[in-house]
């Protein structure tokens, strides 16, 4: 069943390393990390416009607190009655509160989705998803829209030395099935790669939150958040990528750096179009009231 989103992520990995893979090398580690960067790029992109649309859905219904609350008090224990006043009141004024949540709601299928077909590169292992494969099953056998040869390509590429489908923490005999494959990585080369990347990804959360908070899409009110939450969003969810980190494929945790990456220019590209459309609106707005 979820097929239908292992095979475009797939096909999306695939078309670029066909990129990469032609400039670089097919069995070049640069190549394959490159194409796992611009796997994300290509998934942000398509939900750029959606993300500005969820921004300026928060900023509307900032401005709809008052009536909302109104609403909420006039028909507090006749909770369908409110329902409809309130989507009435939310589509006189043009917001969707569904179309709002869908880039996050698409990136997390992706996440899982990048995570799975990475970990089917090598399917010696015997964990969950895992075949139990020898590695010479494993590199004849394709892997969604790869064929055995790009099977064989991934295995055979590193980056500084490292495969990026295994993490710090990956089996003995994970590791061994790379051996006909330039050979078994070790730990330490390992970590030499992953814990760079776990601490980039913590600081780009960690400024992208701070961003975030400062620059509030939904309205001024938003800026005196909890005081929880706030320390949830600065400190505790950047901290995630060095709890995380040691279980995580480089290629998961090159996912986290070049997604927190394309967030920092798109908070800033919204923040922008945003402030562009509350300045024309007043000054619609004087306009009109000179003209009175």
């Amino acid at each position: 069943m979820l097929d239908v989103v292992y095979y475009p992520i797939s096909a999306v990995l695939w078309a670029w390393h066909r990129v990469f893979g032609a400039l670089l090398g097919a069995d070049d580690g640069t190549a394959w990390a490159l194409s796992v960067l611009f796997l994300v790029f290509t998934v942000r992109a398509l939900l750029l416009w959606p993300g500005i649309v969820s921004a300026r859905t928060g900023r509307r219904l900032q401005r709809l607190r008052p009536q909302l609350d109104a609403l909420r008090r006039e028909h507090g224990k006749d909770t369908q009655t409110l329902a409809r006043q309130a989507q009435r009141l939310q589509r006189e004024h043009g917001v969707r509160p569904l179309l709002g949540c869908l880039p996050a709601l698409v990136q997390i299928p992706v996440f899982f989705g990048l995570y799975h077909v990475l970990r089917s590169f090598n399917r010696t292992g015997t964990g969950l998803g895992q075949l139990g494969l020898t590695p010479e099953q494993n590199a004849s056998t394709a892997n969604y829209v790869f064929s055995a040869y790009d099977v064989q390509s991934f295995l055979n590429a590193r980056l500084f030395g490292a495969p990026i489908s295994v993490s710090m923490t990956s089996p003995d005999a994970v590791l061994a099935s790379f051996a006909p494959f330039g050979g078994v990585p070790s730990v330490v080369t390992i970590a030499a790669v992953a814990v760079p990347l776990m601490l980039l990804a913590c600081l780009a959360t960690h400024v992208n939150a701070r961003f975030s908070i400062s620059h509030p899409v939904a309205g001024a009110a938003d800026a005196m958040q909890p005081t929880l939450l706030r320390t949830l969003m600065l400190w505790v969810m950047p901290l995630g990528s060095i709890v995380a980190g040691p279980v995580l494929p480089i290629a998961i945790l090159l996912y986290w750096v070049a997604n927190n990456i394309w967030t920092y220019g798109q908070q800033h590209l919204v923040h922008r179009v945003l402030a562009r459309e509350e300045s024309a609106t007043i000054a619609r707005s004087s306009v009109g009231s000179d003209r009175e």
